[in-house]
């Protein structure tokens, strides 16, 4: 895929979405998905959610970089 239709994907995913809750993965689920470490799940209103990996094949979870500068990283645990 281009990088037109990743953003077009990303978009019909994401955009009015509200966020419902933030949470740590719990260990089993960090377990079933083979990461090493625990990364934080924004969770939205409609069931659906993200969690950041460190790289596309899924290798681990991953730390997200923000716009705060009193927050500029959330770490996985």
């Amino acid at each position: 895929m281009n990088e037109d239709k990743w953003k077009a994907d990303a978009g019909n995913f994401l955009l009015g979405k509200t966020v419902a809750g933030v949470r740590y993965l719990t260990k089993e689920e960090s377990e079933e998905a083979m990461f090493y470490s625990r990364p934080l799940a924004i969770i939205f209103t409609d069931g659906s959610y993200i969690v950041p990996m460190s790289d596309d094949e899924g290798n681990n979870g991953g730390a997200l970089m923000t716009s705060s500068e009193k927050l500029p990283v959330i770490p996985v645990m």
